[in-house]
């Protein structure tokens, strides 16, 4: 009798493959289509940076989306640096922020107006577009001190933040691009009663023919007596398919932890074939330390230092991962 082999004994045979679970970013091409792209679903690590600040729910879902947009696109740096996702508006919720530092680390908060937010979730009307307002999207690539930095804005007027993705790629990469995304939190009975935990996923999907014709937008329609639909896309037959197989996710498949990245590949393009490559593992990091503070604070003025002192010490807090730094200010005395 032949016993099953352990999952520590098991090893991949040709062909086989295992799957990246959450919080891997899993890159794939589907060849006959032309299309490259990026999936992920994001687990404990979105639910550690959400719960850290225990944001209003319509916050943490604006939140997660960017986290989900900033991961997909950062992981695609080829290079040592960050990339940098950032909302300026006028809306209740008027900054977001997520940043990405090669190789997987992640970090992002959100900045709200309580009253605001409260107001418009008593009036019912708390949707992703009167959270933003109107304002930017600015995506930023950073590779150094001693580089220049990219950077593309999108205005954001009543637009969600899928929406201002496919207009940056259009504007600014060219590159036809269509991007999914879905947030949700999975409630899972326990001994202590149900606990809720953030999860957020995501689906990111070019257009790379090695004809570049093949991308190009029709001309806009427009002019008396020309009654042809506005596109934002190539015409090529290949692309248009891609479209449509997108169309038919469901928001639940983007976060369900029983359908994973490869599930989820395969109900989309098995009949195209696609290919899987190795995937790229995000975390909760933040880059703050006591010593960059310190660096920070011994530039300040004995002026400025008394002006930061409070009951005795100087307390700096992590806007990101909210750690407190405390410092004597005698530390920072003028020699």
């Amino acid at each position: 009798m032949l016993e099953t082999p352990t999952l520590a004994e098991h090893r991949p045979q040709l062909g086989e493959f295992g799957f990246a679970g959450d919080d891997h970013v899993v890159p794939y091409e589907v060849a006959p289509l032309d299309v490259r792209g990026r999936t992920v679903q994001l687990g404990p690590m979105l639910d550690a940076i959400l719960s850290r600040h225990n944001y209003p729910e319509p916050v943490a879902r604006l939140l997660a989306e960017a986290c989900v947009l900033t991961v997909l696109l950062g992981t695609s740096l080829k290079f040592e640096g960050k990339f940098i996702l950032q909302t300026r508006t006028d809306g209740p919720v008027d900054m977001l922020v997520a940043d990405f530092t090669t190789p997987h680390a992640l970090r992002a908060y959100a900045r709200f107006d309580a009253d605001r937010l409260e107001a418009l979730i008593a009036a019912g009307e708390a949707s992703q577009q009167t959270l933003l307002g109107n304002g930017v999207l600015a995506l930023t690539i950073d590779q150094g001190a001693h580089t220049q930095r990219y950077q593309g804005i999108v205005q954001l007027d009543g637009t969600s933040l899928e929406d201002a993705a496919r207009t940056y790629f259009r504007q600014s990469e060219q590159i036809p691009t269509d991007i999914k995304m879905s947030v949700a939190k999975l409630v899972t009975p326990g001994p202590a009663g149900a606990r809720e935990q953030w999860r957020a996923g995501g689906i990111l999907a070019q257009f790379l023919p090695q004809a570049p014709e093949r991308m190009r937008i029709p001309d806009i329609s427009g002019g008396d007596g020309d009654d042809r639909e506005v596109t934002d896309h190539p015409a090529d037959n290949s692309w248009q398919e891609l479209l449509a197989l997108l169309g038919t996710i469901e928001p639940t498949e983007l976060i369900d932890p029983t359908v994973g990245a490869e599930r989820l590949l395969y109900r989309l393009f098995h009949e195209h074939g696609v290919r899987v490559f190795s995937s790229v593992p995000v975390a909760d990091q933040c880059s703050c330390s006591r010593d960059k503070i310190r660096g920070i604070l011994e530039g300040f003025s004995a002026e400025e230092i008394k002006d930061s002192t409070e009951d005795g010490g100087i307390h700096v807090a992590c806007e990101f991962c909210s750690t407190q730094y405390d410092f004597d200010p005698a530390e920072f005395a003028a020699e």
